[in-house]
């Protein structure tokens, strides 16, 4: 069977980060083993870990209906069941937006969220936290039939009454084209489902990958959290156009304002121009056939504002039919290959470059604090060594003498622990002030006010009033938060050089951290309103309450989805200032500990001089030996994070 490179490419991409969980899994392990791990280690690495095992590739298919969408999924991903895995042919064969993805803690099945779910005030990704408000149709993953009868779900319709789709969202009596489409007994026809999952262990989608399949343009505005949530998280876009009918006016208006806008970010978005084997024609010379081809290109890049070559020719029948037959030669001519290869090196090593940033940091930070714990656990060992050497032919009052003055050094420290241990008092209160900008609690109280605020408000002002303030209102929270992120910075760096100072323990720069990632992502969130819902028309055609239910809803929740994030990532900075610290202290407590104990030992027997200066020369081989270990574990783990050459891994798989 004809091979699909952007599998074996996404397959090498899950090889690699396979080998990079391997590779933390092993510096976990070796922790454990040499006993340098603590709770709050333990917990950063386990989270570490379940990010990179939770890792997803999301890829979204984008078009207006019977433009070949179902058709070249199939192609792309599903040749190798030898048939059509998602229902493709004349007309609309997918009414509901559907993903397709695996998760093993759930049966293989197809998971249907009825439609009148729209008339109440939860977006999908809220609904799927309640799996009894689905519909469940498992099916049999070893027969192809039996997944093609299943996935035929997805195309079902009922008829309503007018007044029951306008309820729902999906008619307005004012639109024209809506108008047209009524059936001749005055009857709607509505899809039956408002979101389908298809949970399967497809080879790709045990890997991490996720498929989004649009039912439409149409599909994009009544549905605003592929709007504001699913489309731009995408790490790749494939908008499909048709070449019997170029690119038309509301295909434009999607490109501009879901998919290419500036707003939201730009890699792995393509362009594709199906149906090309609608203008193979046999009477005309191949070049004909090209030169057709490429005026096709040309307009349609001119109307969406590309290049021709960032659109891609492609025949999603003929291709399918090249894999499942085998034909390479009707491959090449169907144009899947160039498509293939330009959504792999655009989308794999974007994904990869992400996935390393985020780790490198953070596994850094981890081994780096090993390394300071050992560090400071070998200049105690050492100073040990000295002072006993030291005592070598001294009499009891020398070594009574040391052992005053070890006590003394000890009862310092103790003062000092007492100085952290109010530093830890504070590191808390600061801790704890900072949640309160960024608490969840608040957040979902600003949400229920600014949704009351427009409920309310009888004009179109007080609509726009009420979400400015929304937006006004997160941003100051925000901008609190940078300024309690920079007291705890700058508390903890004095902290840190009066150890460092007072007691020997090692200088560390505590990381810093910035909201600015999230102030941005709350932009992006303010610019689709004004850019979508903010403008006269929209004021006027929209109803107030599908405004405010089915636009603000969504935007809430996903702001909500931010600050979560936020939440998270500042509780990891939190923990990552003050892990090194405690780490030092509890280290050079214990080797004050073990000096006292020693010089005791010695001053009760001063024959175990020399057993005891050999015990510490072994410890202290045995440090420098656990270092060079946590030397061979860096190096492993930035081994694994390297990216390999995509050109070189482009020429294996083909």
């Amino acid at each position: 069977m004809t091979g699909n490179r952007l599998a074996e490419e996404f397959t090498a991409y899950s090889q690699w980060r396979s080998g990079l969980v391997k590779a933390i899994c092993d510096y976990q392990s070796w922790l454990s083993v040499e006993e340098l791990g603590d709770a709050q280690i333990d917990l950063r690495i386990r989270h570490l870990l379940d990010l990179l095992r939770e890792d997803k590739l999301n890829v979204a298919f984008v078009a207006e209906f019977s433009r070949g969408k179902s058709e070249l999924i199939n192609a792309i991903f599903f040749a190798d069941y030898g048939q059509r895995l998602l229902p493709s042919g004349a007309g609309r064969t997918t009414m509901c937006p559907t993903e397709l993805l695996y998760d093993p803690s759930k049966p293989t099945s197809l998971q249907l969220l009825p439609i009148e779910t729209r008339a109440l005030n939860a977006t999908t990704t809220e609904y799927k936290r309640y799996p009894e408000e689905w519909k469940l149709i498992e099916f049999d993953v070893d027969s192809s039939d039996s997944m093609v009868e299943a996935f035929r779900e997805v195309g079902r319709t009922r008829c309503v009454t007018v007044e029951e789709a306008t309820r729902l969202g999906l008619f307005d009596p004012q639109d024209i084209d809506d108008t047209m489409n009524l059936n001749e007994d005055g009857t709607v026809d509505i899809p039956l489902w408002r979101y389908a999952m298809i949970n399967f262990p497809h080879p790709l989608l045990e890997q991490g990958l996720v498929i989004l399949d649009t039912p439409g343009l149409n599909a994009i505005g009544t549905e605003p959290e592929l709007t504001l949530n699913m489309l731009p998280n995408a790490h790749a876009v494939l908008f499909i156009l048709a070449a019997d009918t170029g690119v038309t006016k509301s295909e434009i208006d999607v490109w501009r304002q879901y998919i290419s806008g500036t707003r939201w970010k730009q890699k792995g978005r393509l362009a594709v121009l199906n149906k090309i084997d609608g203008l193979w024609d046999e009477l005309k010379q191949p070049h004909e056939i090209e030169t057709e081809i490429a005026k096709q290109l040309t307009s349609s890049a001119e109307m969406l504002g590309l290049r021709a070559d960032q659109i891609f020719p492609v025949s999603a029948q003929k291709a399918l039919l090249a894999k499942v037959s085998g034909d390479e030669t009707l491959l090449v001519k169907s144009g899947l290959r160039a498509l293939e290869q330009a959504l792999s090196n655009g989308l794999i090593p974007s994904k990869k470059e992400i996935v390393r940033d985020n780790t490198q940091g953070e596994i850094d930070d981890l081994i780096n604090n090993s390394k300071l714990v050992l560090e400071a656990r070998l200049a105690g060992m050492l100073e040990q060594i000295d002072e006993l050497k030291g005592l070598r032919g001294k009499n009891e009052d020398v070594i009574e003498h040391m052992m005053t003055k070890v006590k003394q050094d000890k009862e310092n420290f103790e003062r000092g622990l007492q100085r952290f241990q109010a530093l830890r008092s504070v590191f808390s209160q600061q801790s704890t002030a900072l949640f309160t900008h960024l608490g969840m609690e608040s957040l979902k109280g600003e949400v229920i006010r600014t949704r009351e605020a427009m409920m309310a408000s009888r004009f179109t002002r007080g609509i726009q009033q009420a979400m400015q303030g929304f937006f006004r209102d997160l941003k100051g929270q925000l901008d609190k938060s940078d300024v309690q992120i920079a007291e705890i910075k700058s508390m903890m760096d004095a902290m840190y050089d009066k150890f460092s100072q007072e007691h020997g323990l090692r200088p560390v720069t505590p990381p810093g951290f910035s909201t600015l990632r999230y102030l941005k992502e709350l932009s992006k969130l303010e610019r689709s309103y004004y850019e979508h819902f903010n403008t006269p028309l929209n004021m006027l055609t929209n109803e107030k309450m599908t405004l405010t239910t089915k636009f603000f809803e969504t935007l809430a929740s996903r702001v909500i989805n931010v600050f979560e994030a936020i939440n998270l990532d500042v509780d990891n900075w939190l923990n990552a200032v003050i892990a090194p610290m405690e780490s030092q202290v509890r280290e050079h407590q214990l080797q004050l500990r073990r000096r006292l104990e020693s010089i005791k030992r010695i001053y009760k027997a001063t024959g175990t001089l020399e057993e005891r200066i050999g015990e510490l020369e072994s410890i202290e081989q045995g440090i420098r030996g656990q270092l060079g270990d946590l030397e061979v574990i860096r190096a492993a783990i930035s081994q694994a994070l390297m990216i390999a050459d995509q050109a070189g891994l482009s020429e294996q798989a083909a």
